[in-house]
């Protein structure tokens, strides 16, 4: 995915010196301008000799590999093209080296997946246009309008596949949901950076990939906004590892080594003098202290996670004591006052939450739990009511309230 993303580096000698060029395989600026075929019935020898169903070639390169069954014969269906596919992947493994994505169809159910993906990640590409609406009977037509238009199939290499390194190293595609979704968030990211500094809120329900959505609105950000510096904010140390950990294991999409503040002097120094570029993780608390602002620049784009919590609040409060103080969102917006912020989360934000608006501006877009469970990407929550009827004993009750008063009174004494 490298070279198909970033192009090849060659060193060559032209006649007169030894030159260094990079190469690009494909032209992601102008996607008319490469060559574009579909074969049918394509075959290759290797260990085996295969013919795929259907190849997509692209500059002469095997990227998309269709395995179709007949949806006349009840006893086939995309199962088994699944596992037609792994078997290709034992017979003619050199055939998949340069593979993007594969393509699962029957007509009646159509699954998109890469080579590393179990048979359960393969998912429909339900929307051609990123509308919700009519995702219930996405059909083979949507996948193809959605995914294999020449200038989308090219955004889709170069921005939304990328490799997850790890213990153990996976391809990821992303998933229809998070393609259209990230690419309203960067239309509305450049357009802030010019105005209010508001990307608005991105809400993805929870387990339906938006750490890696995250991935893929920096990766896509960048590509517009060259000088961007990011800087992740969240509220909790094991969120801040866990998305630390997340972007690490695709740094090599980023093309940049994420780096994480560890007290609020490494974040100052991470931030004070530097014109460009740089992903950075920290936490909310290390803005709990007013002072000279970090930085004062305009491409400098922060990303809250989790930000539905009460800790991203915007606003003057008055403590018992009368002291007034402000909400560390609002300690994040001193520090950094040009900057741009966009808010994910998992959760649904109230109407009455007005703190959340203030800060991130409007829904940038919504993927809720009906829609990620209609689609298969997180599993249905079920509850059943009951009522436990407990016999409480009404001495062991008025001590604990009383001593319940003596702790409230304490803590009065030491705000």
């Amino acid at each position: 995915m490298q070279f198909l993303q970033q192009g090849v580096r060659v060193s060559f000698f032209d006649g007169k010196e030894q030159r260094n060029e990079l190469y690009k395989l494909i032209d992601f600026d102008h996607p008319e301008s490469n060559d574009f075929l579909a074969v049918n019935q394509w075959t290759i020898h290797e260990i085996e000799t295969k013919r795929p169903d259907l190849v997509l070639f692209i500059n002469g390169m095997p990227l998309v590999v269709f395995e179709l069954k007949s949806p006349s014969r009840e006893e086939t269906d995309t199962s088994d093209a699944y596992l037609q596919i792994r078997n290709y992947l034992q017979s003619i493994p050199s055939f998949f080296v340069p593979n993007v994505f594969c393509v699962l169809s029957d007509l009646a159910d159509t699954r998109v997946g890469t080579i590393t993906s179990p048979e359960t990640r393969f998912v429909q590409w339900k929307s051609s246009d990123g509308s919700y609406d009519k995702t219930k009977w996405a059909d083979y037509r949507v996948m193809l309008d959605g995914m294999c238009q020449k200038d989308r199939l090219i955004d889709i290499i170069h921005n939304f596949t990328c490799f997850n390194n790890g213990d153990q190293t996976f391809k990821i595609l992303a998933g229809y949901h998070q393609f259209f979704a990230v690419r309203k968030a960067v239309a509305r990211a450049i357009e802030a950076t010019k105005t209010n500094g508001k990307i608005g809120v991105f809400w993805h329900t929870q387990g339906s990939g938006k750490s890696l959505s995250m991935v893929f609105f920096v990766h896509l950000l960048l590509q517009y906004i060259k000088t961007a510096t990011i800087i992740v904010i969240t509220d909790r140390n094991d969120l801040d590892d866990q998305l630390f950990g997340q972007f690490s294991r695709c740094r090599q999409f980023l093309m940049q080594e994420p780096q994480k503040a560890n007290s609020r002097a490494d974040l100052v120094n991470l931030l004070r003098g530097r014109e460009t570029r740089g992903i950075f993780f920290t936490t909310m608390q290390k803005f709990t202290e007013a002072g000279e602002p970090f930085s004062k620049r305009h491409d400098i784009i922060v990303m809250a996670d989790e930000a539905h919590r009460s800790q991203y609040e915007i606003t003057l409060r008055e403590r018992k004591d009368g002291k007034i103080t402000m909400g560390l969102a609002g300690l994040v917006r001193e520090a950094l006052p040009n900057a741009s912020f966009i808010g994910f989360t998992g959760t649904p934000i109230s109407t009455a939450d007005k703190n959340t608006q203030e800060i991130f501006g409007t829904y940038i877009d919504v993927y809720d739990m009906t829609q990620a469970v209609e689609d298969g990407a997180t599993l249905p929550v079920y509850y059943e009511s009951r009522a436990m009827v407990l016999k409480l004993d009404e001495n062991a009750l008025e001590e604990l309230d009383q001593l319940f008063a003596v702790a409230e009174d304490e803590q009065m004494r030491w705000q």
